[in-house]
């Protein structure tokens, strides 16, 4: 029986008072008919907070499905700004297409960084810092296309795997190879006309490999030379350059 006809009843028994109903049947009534008010007010107060609970579930649910779909539109967009390439990217890989295709070079471009990578079988015989005749030509190619780069500067960097060289040989370790073979390359650039001014070399030998050292395959992905593209803000005493201008 729900509230309303249990008042109803109580109700009826008011009205039969004067019929033979006894002080105490009314009394009993009474208290059970305030004991289902307090109830129903107890449970109504408990919906009110169940729904106020509920309204404000569903304003974090919305506001985090709105943070969920502002971070989806940033790491896209972060991703798109991470793989977007570059004109200068462009303008390269259509001039060295020929020799990407063939695996003389590798190019890539990573947050505005652009590196040609090119193996040192490519350029050198074992040991050796002569640049041979398919280095050469390939290096060519490579300065025909970095003539033309702007606000760029050239950094060749040297790098080796980690077999030792001869302590009694031309080079006591591999610094000085791995150094050794970009100036071999910064000159051949020179030669072919790209600018000195905005050429530099640097040697690292078997301290930043890209491929581990335990295997063949490993070793010959870590000899390699480098030319990187850096901004021309980056060069040191630039801005002293500029000042005194």
């Amino acid at each position: 029986m729900d509230l309303n006809r249990k008042l109803a009843s109580l109700a009826m028994l008011g009205l039969l008072a004067g019929c033979g109903v006894s002080k105490s049947q009314l009394e009993s009534k009474s208290l059970e008919a305030e004991n289902y008010r307090r109830q129903y007010g107890d449970e109504a107060e408990k919906v009110k907070a169940l729904e106020a609970k509920v309204a404000q579930l569903n304003e974090e649910l919305a506001s985090l499905r709105k943070e969920r779909t502002r971070s989806d539109e940033a790491l896209a967009q972060a991703r798109e700004e991470l793989e977007k390439k570059s004109s200068q990217y462009e303008q390269l890989a259509q001039s060295l297409k020929e020799e990407i295709k063939a695996g003389k070079i590798e190019l890539s471009e990573l947050k505005g960084r652009t590196v040609v990578k090119m193996k040192d079988r490519i350029l050198f015989s074992s040991g050796s810092v002569a640049i041979n005749p398919e280095g050469q030509a390939a290096l060519a190619k490579v300065a025909q296309a970095l003539k033309d780069v702007q606000g760029k500067l050239v950094r060749v960097e040297g790098h080796t795997d980690d077999v030792p060289t001869d302590p009694k040989g031309p080079f006591p370790s591999n610094w000085e190879l791995s150094t050794s073979r970009a100036l071999a390359v910064v000159r051949l650039l020179q030669e072919q006309g790209v600018s000195a001014d905005k050429l530099s070399a640097a040697g690292f030998g078997e301290y930043r490999p890209i491929a581990s050292n335990k295997s063949p395959q490993g070793k010959s992905l870590n000899r390699r030379i480098e030319i990187v593209l850096a901004s021309e803000d980056q060069a040191p005493g630039i801005k002293n350059r500029s000042a005194s201008r």
